[in-house]
Parts: structure tokens; C-alpha cells; sequence
């Protein structure tokens, strides 16, 4: 019997079925192509060495190589289809003060202008990185006096714009304030090259190059207050400086000087008083002030070194956000000694939930800031701008 020719390779001649051993070893060799084929998709996947990929149209490439321009107001409502609304439009806000000089805020809701669905906007606190060097322009107004800050169309205030975020996280919480940058030129630089972008910086409105320093300040991350010279107890002896808020000026003379301080810089969240013991104790004087501090969407940081200041009482009748500090940080310039005003300063938020400590822009008040603010994370403090830390009317 001879031997069938063109029978199928691996097929039995009289079953015409696939012999065993065939018919694994084509599983193998299957099995190892695949294998091949899969490794290597994986090592081209990981080496980046595969396929290269398509290149996007023309088009398509220039548009995502053309840098976008924040959007504007009515750009959004256009991309969008609706209007956009504060996340407070669509509620009535009452503010009574009680018999002991507290705030009770009442909120109920009311219906938004107009009809349909509206955009809210809810992003209200801090400032893209790439953009914290240049101020909105929809919160400033020109004036004869410079750009001094408004409260925006939309009701975005300076100090929710220009605040440096915080986590939010429950938790300890200090915020430190180095002021006096702008008046040593050499100190103004080393305080923002040195220190934290967590530490707020406070510059003198008599400083110099303050638009120049701010800049750098805020493209380093930090949050920062203008100070506005007030007249203190032993006023003239004691001089803060040119244009000084006194008692004895008119009203208008005092909101002059001050819209001066303000149009020396921008993106500031808020104002700290410079001295000031006799202009904080005196309410008459300081309602007209605090009043327009506040309808600029500002806050006042008092640096409680006055016993005397009626700052809380003010603030709440004018709807201000304020704070206070609780610890002058470096009234001994030593290094041992500001740290251990650092752990004070500690000592009194973990008691409190939160604390403010205030320092000038000294040598050893940077290093010893810079070095405590190191250790002070691993230990569970968070350090925030001032305006995390500020009683805020508006918030619910």
C-alpha cells in the first residue's frame, strides 16, 4: 500500500482527522506568536520606541499651540448658554447685631433675576499661580488717587481673589505676618526669597519699589496686606510716617490718605494698621474707614498691640472682615527668643483651633520664621493666609 502524496499535512489519510501530535505542537506555535506579538506591543508601549503616532491635523496642532486668554464674563455665558450668578444671588441676606455686639446672619431663599437656568460661580477663593503677579481688572477702578480695589460685577472681592488657599482640612491653624517689606530694599528681598510661601507679607504704603516687590511676592505664593500709617497715643513724637490717619483730620482728609496707601499696589487681600493705638480707640474716626476698607472687599487686620482698639465693635457694625493678631513674635530680636514666641504662638491655636502671629522683616525674625515653619507641618499645623484665619460676615 503505497503512501498517499496529497493527503493534508497532519491529517490521518483514512480518517482525515488532525494527528495528536500536530496538532499541539501547532498550538504551541501559535501559543508563542501571540506571546511574541503581545511582548512586543509592551515593550514599545514602555520604551516609547512602537509606532510613532499620528500627528493631529494642522489645525488642531496650531490651536492647542496658541496660549488662551482667561475667559471673559460674557464669553462664559456665551459658551455656556445661561448667565452666570454669585452663589449668593439666589438668597435674601440679613445681618442683625445682638445685644452683646454679635453678628446673627439670616439667610432665606429668593428667586435670581431673569428666567431660566443660571451658571453659578463658585470659584471665589485664590488666584491661578501663573496669573498671582497681575490683578483682575474687574476689581479695580481708576481713580485720581491710582487703581484702588472694587468689589466686581459679579461680586468677587479682593480678598477672596488674591487669598492664598488653604486646605480646608479641620485642624490647627496659624497664619504669620512679616511686615514692613518695601522700606528696606535689601530686607524685602531676602524676606521674600527666604520665607515660606505659606507667610504672609505686609508692605508699608511708604515703601519703595512696592509694586516691583509685590510682584515677586505674589509669583512666590504668598499672600499679602498693605499697611496704611494710623496715628498713635504719642503722635507727633512717635511719627508713622507721611499722610498719617488722625483723629483730629476730617473724614474726607482721612479716606483721601487712605485711598493714597491703597493705590500704591494691587492684589492685596486686605489692610493692617501701621502704629495706630489713638486712631483704633477712637470709633468715630474709625467707622468711615473701616466702612470703606469693607465696600472694597477688603479685610482689616488689627496686630493687637493696642488694648485700647475697638476694632471688633467697628467691624461689626460696617459688616468689615477683620482679624487680630494674637502674639507680637519678635519684640526681642533673637533668634532663641522669636522661636520661642513661635511655640507660644502654637501653644495658643492648639487651644484656640487657630492663632496669628505678627513679626518685622528683620534678619532673625525671617531665619527664625523659615526654620520653625519647616518642623511646624510634621506636627499637624497647617499655615494659612491671613484671610483664612479673618471673621468674614459672608461666610455662612
Amino acid at each position: 500500500m503505497g503512501t498517499d502524496l496529497h493527503a493534508p499535512l497532519g491529517r490521518n489519510r483514512k480518517t482525515g482527522s488532525r494527528r495528536p501530535g500536530v496538532l499541539r505542537l501547532g498550538r504551541i506555535a501559535a501559543s508563542l506568536c501571540l506571546f511574541a506579538i503581545g511582548g512586543f506591543s509592551l515593550y514599545t508601549a514602555f520604551r516609547g520606541e512602537g509606532l510613532e503616532r499620528a500627528k493631529p491635523p494642522a489645525t488642531e496642532q496650531a490651536a492647542s499651540q496658541t496660549p488662551s486668554k482667561p475667559p471673559t464674563a460674557a464669553a462664559d455665558q456665551a459658551a455656556n448658554g445661561m448667565p452666570r450668578a454669585d452663589p449668593r444671588s439666589g438668597a435674601n441676606v440679613e445681618q442683625m447685631i445682638t445685644g452683646d455686639g454679635s453678628v446673627v446672619t439670616k439667610y432665606s431663599p429668593r428667586p435670581r433675576d431673569g428666567s431660566g437656568p443660571v451658571l453659578v460661580d463658585a470659584m471665589q477663593i485664590g488666584q491661578d499661580p501663573h496669573m498671582a503677579a497681575q490683578p483682575n481688572e474687574a476689581l479695580l477702578e481708576d481713580t485720581a488717587f491710582g487703581r484702588l480695589p472694587i468689589v466686581g460685577p459679579d461680586g468677587r472681592r479682593p480678598m477672596d481673589q488674591y487669598a492664598r488657599p488653604s486646605s480646608g482640612a479641620r485642624g490647627i491653624r496659624i497664619a504669620i505676618v512679616v511686615s514692613g517689606l518695601g522700606l528696606s530694599q535689601t530686607g524685602t528681598q531676602r524676606a521674600i526669597a527666604e520665607l515660606p510661601e505659606e507667610i504672609t507679607l505686609a508692605f508699608a504704603a511708604s515703601g519703595n519699589s512696592l509694586q516691583r516687590w509685590m510682584q515677586e511676592a505674589r509669583r512666590g505664593g504668598h499672600e499679602i496686606l498693605l499697611q496704611v500709617p494710623l496715628e498713635p497715643f504719642d503722635y507727633p513724637a512717635n511719627d508713622p510716617g507721611p499722610e498719617t490717619l488722625l483723629t483730629s483730620k476730617p473724614v474726607a482728609r482721612n479716606i483721601e490718605n487712605l485711598h493714597k496707601a491703597m493705590g500704591e499696589i494691587t492684589n492685596y487681600t486686605g489692610v493692617m494698621n501701621y502704629l495706630g493705638g489713638r486712631f483704633l480707640s477712637d470709633p468715630a474716626a474709625m467707622e468711615p474707614v473701616m466702612r470703606d476698607i469693607g465696600k472694597r472687599g477688603l479685610l482689616f487686620l488689627d496686630d493687637g498691640t493696642s488694648a485700647q482698639s475697638k476694632t471688633a465693635t467697628v467691624a461689626k457694625g460696617t459688616e468689615l472682615p477683620y482679624a487680630f493678631a494674637d502674639l507680637q513674635l519678635d519684640g526681642q530680636l533673637d533668634i532663641n527668643a522669636i522661636l520661642k514666641k513661635l511655640d507660644e504662638l502654637e501653644r495658643i491655636a492648639r487651644k484656640n483651633g487657630q492663632a496669628i502671629g505678627i513679626a518685622s522683616a528683620f534678619d532673625e525674625s525671617v531665619d527664625a520664621i523659615a526654620k520653625w515653619s519647616e518642623e511646624a507641618s510634621m506636627r499637624g499645623i497647617e499655615i494659612v493666609g491671613v484671610a483664612a484665619l479673618s471673621n468674614d460676615p459672608r461666610s455662612p
